[in-house]
């Protein structure tokens, strides 16, 4: 398992390749050697995206694709990730619209077809969770429609540890379910400052990262990404604590 960086942290820095050359530097400098493409400008095509990832000695691993792309562009979307050497396609959030018993089922409906195209090019379908999976109505999981609905070699789950903690969900529990769908996850952490709950640094707030990341080691799990939507502090600062904390455990 391999520590990377979520570029989603330092989104404000990837909007033009100048700045994107420069971020990408910055993050391998902290010591990264992965990243998760997400939120990057017009400007960063999977052609310079992957020119710059090869100068600066980082793997593309996964991205977070436009849901238009992935259902209606899936064949070019599949190339675009060859080009960039990345086998995981992400879906960054559920629309609205199928965030609920009766319409969820039509999500399967309209990912099915891609989530095969991309398992028979031999790469992966990923599902990015928040909080709102693991509403239960019915005494069903949002989530628990999607593990039905699809295969684990259809649609992986891009684990979000900090948004399984908000829905008051055990982490280390969500993890053993899910051993065979989790090749990637995302770490970020969650404290309190001034009574106000907030996003941290990993092991810089109240999750309990040890047992975590043990738990991690018993599944498939191949990238483990840290993300940090909102920083108290500059954005590669937080990071290079991520990223510290992590070497200090053994995870590089």
């Amino acid at each position: 398992m391999k520590t990377g960086a979520q570029l989603y942290t330092v989104r404000l820095f990837t909007q033009t390749a100048p700045d994107f050359r420069e971020t990408m530097r910055r993050v391998a400098e902290i010591g990264y050697e992965t990243v998760q493409l997400s939120a990057t400008g017009s400007e960063i095509t999977p052609q310079i995206a992957r020119e710059i990832a090869d100068e600066m000695g980082l793997k593309i691993v996964l991205t977070h694709s436009d849901l238009n792309r992935i259902q209606k562009d899936t064949e070019q979307l599949i190339r675009d990730h060859e080009v960039m050497g990345c086998k995981y396609i992400g879906i960054g959030s559920m629309p609205e619209k199928y965030r609920n018993p009766d319409w969820i089922r039509r999500f399967a409906v309209d990912f099915k077809e891609p989530a095969r195209m991309i398992k028979e090019a031999g790469m992966r379908l990923m599902y990015h969770n928040h909080a709102f999976e693991f509403e239960k109505t019915g005494g069903t999981y949002l989530m628990d429609y999607l593990l039905d609905a699809f295969a684990p070699d259809e649609l992986g789950i891009t684990l979000d540890t900090y948004w399984v903690q908000t829905a008051g969900g055990d982490v280390c529990q969500w993890i053993g379910r899910l051993a065979d769908r989790i090749p990637c996850v995302h770490l970020k952490d969650r404290g309190i400052v001034n009574g106000q709950e907030v996003m941290a640094p990993v092991m810089e707030g109240n999750m309990n990262f040890p047992a975590i990341l043990e738990a991690l080691k018993k599944t498939d799990c191949e990238y483990a990404l840290v993300e940090q939507d909102t920083c108290l502090e500059n954005p590669f600062v937080c990071l290079e604590k991520s990223y510290r904390n992590l070497a200090e455990l053994g995870y590089r």
